[in-house]
């Protein structure tokens, strides 16, 4: 039987129950959102590099770096978001 404490009874375990769901859902949202646009960036880098050779490749570079701070970032956000829904 789970021994559970004072501050998981009653209100206060309703609201931590409440929190966690929105938190969780929320933080798999946003990590799911930054993982496309991460990808997207990437891609669209990958294929202005490919499409223009040498000459393109900061542009397709660039792009392909801001994707990826997207998805790092969402990440973070998404962490934080499922933490706050943790009480943490």
């Amino acid at each position: 039987m789970p021994n559970e404490s004072n501050q998981d009874k009653g209100a206060t375990g309703a609201a931590k129950f409440v929190t966690s769901t929105l938190g969780n859902t929320l933080g798999g949202v946003t990590r799911t959102v930054g993982g496309v646009a991460g990808t997207a960036g990437r891609g669209v880098g990958d294929t202005i590099t490919s499409a223009t050779g040498s000459a393109g490749e900061p542009i397709g570079n660039a792009l392909g770096n801001v994707g990826s701070g997207l998805e790092n970032g969402a990440k973070r956000v998404a962490q934080g978001t499922e933490d706050a829904g943790k009480w943490k």
